[in-house]
């Protein structure tokens, strides 16, 4: 009786201590929201900027998701070894420095730094979602842990908004020139106009560093309530890994997630660039307000899928949503104009659910053990977003920016199959 009212006592002394460094964890969810929406912008921009192949600006988000990929597992060592707080600030450090590597890549004008500017700010959102979703379930009640989880979660798409609204007024110019006019121009003054668009994203990434180098000073001088270690059961890495690939539903869930953000990923990547390729002559500028509609769709997405949970199976409702995704795609592809245009938009409001439901289903009926080394892998499925908007970026090339969108759209067939399994798999 005394550990239960020990125990009443640590949770409350908890929740009193707990409120403001959880407001400062939430806010991460914000950060590394922007910083994923920017890159679809820093396709558009370095394509024009560098005169780039859409395979080669694809190699944006190859850059951004590999960092996230090979530093996942470093970050929960690190954890391990020092607490939540230290890889918080460690990620906020990492993305810092790779915000500040934008000046110098826009000032020698190399596409190859810029890429390495992304994997660095990659790193250190790899510490930060590693750690961020645990530290909002811990700081707080148990009882109470859901609640806090999807508030976090809203802010992700909102930052995700800001990000493309950051972007488009401040990165874009808005002057954009064809082929054609391009080498038409004098020598000097196309090397200037390269140049002014390679550092258009100079003090917008600056002052994003400044922000989030602040923000990592501001957490390591707010005092974090101890969280303590619970005793695990020693049981190798190796039999438990082994142990999950012999699990048939895991395995699909880990396959279905690395194509579901790719499909994630690569449509919004290029719906810039759809845009501009279906409508000729349309704005860059009225091209991101489109992406910035998506992104609104996919949060009032997360919303009403949280309100349909309630009473639909979550692997139906994953089935219905992928396979109307299916027929999206399908439709931008065939009709490549404003009806394709408004398909790839109406494809955000569907893919909403697909990451946390994949998540769920594919951690269900696993123990404590498995089910921490099965969460790391199914976040570093996010490697997805690095391998197809490459290949849709080959697509493109060879075929046509509308046929690119045949690649997302297996994807989701993928995500389909694996929601028709998943309910047998679970029986």
């Amino acid at each position: 009786m005394q550990g239960n009212n020990s125990d009443v006592l640590s949770a409350a002394n908890l929740a009193r201590t707990a409120v403001v460094p959880l407001v400062l964890v939430v806010s991460l969810f914000f950060f590394w929201g922007a910083a994923a929406s920017l890159n679809d912008i820093l396709i558009k921009q370095f394509k024009k900027a560098f005169e780039l192949s859409d395979l080669q600006a694809g190699l944006v988000q190859s850059a951004f998701y590999l960092g996230y990929f090979l530093f996942a597992m470093p970050a929960a060592m690190f954890m391990h070894r020092y607490s939540y707080k230290a890889a918080v600030v460690l990620g906020l450090l990492l993305f810092g420095a790779g915000a500040f590597l934008f000046y110098p890549a826009a000032e020698i004008h190399t596409y190859g730094l810029f890429l390495l500017a992304l994997f660095v700010i990659a790193s250190g959102l790899a510490f930060l979602e590693t750690s961020g979703n645990s530290l909002v379930i811990m700081l707080g009640p148990a009882e109470g842990a859901a609640r806090r989880l999807n508030l976090a979660q809203a802010f992700n798409p909102l930052g995700a908004i800001t990000g493309v609204a950051i972007g488009s007024h401040f990165i874009f110019s808005g002057i954009e020139y064809k082929e054609q006019e391009l080498a038409a121009m004098a020598p000097a003054a196309r090397d200037a106009y390269l140049a002014t668009e390679s550092m258009a994203v100079q003090m917008p990434y600056l002052i994003i560093g400044v922000l989030v180098v602040m923000w990592a000073v501001l957490i390591a001088s707010v005092k974090f309530p101890v969280i303590p270690r619970t005793a695990q059961k020693e049981t190798g890495t190796g039999a438990q890994l082994r142990e999950l690939l012999r699990n048939g539903n895991y395995v699909f869930a880990v396959i279905a997630q690395l194509f579901y953000v790719g499909a994630q990923v690569g449509v919004w990547s290029y719906l810039i660039r759809y845009f501009q390729d279906v409508i000729p002559g349309t704005p860059e500028k009225t091209a991101a307000s489109y992406l910035t509609l998506s992104l609104v769709l996919f949060m009032c997405g997360r919303f009403l899928g949280t309100v349909m949970l309630r009473k639909v199976a979550p692997a139906y409702l994953l089935a219905a949503f992928a396979l109307v995704d299916v027929l999206l795609c399908a439709v931008a592809i065939a009709l490549p104009g404003h009806v394709g245009l408004y398909a790839l938009v109406g494809v955000s409001l569907f893919m909403s659910i697909m990451f946390p439901t994949i998540f769920v289903l594919g951690l269900s009926g696993l123990d404590d053990d498995h089910r921490k080394l099965g969460s790391s892998m199914l976040v570093m499925a996010i490697i997805g977003g690095a391998l197809l908007p490459v290949l849709m970026g080959g697509v493109s090339d060879l075929a046509g920016i509308h046929w690119a969108m045949a690649v997302p759209a297996v994807g989701f067939l993928v995500v389909l199959g694996y929601a028709l399994r998943a309910p047998r798999a679970l029986q």
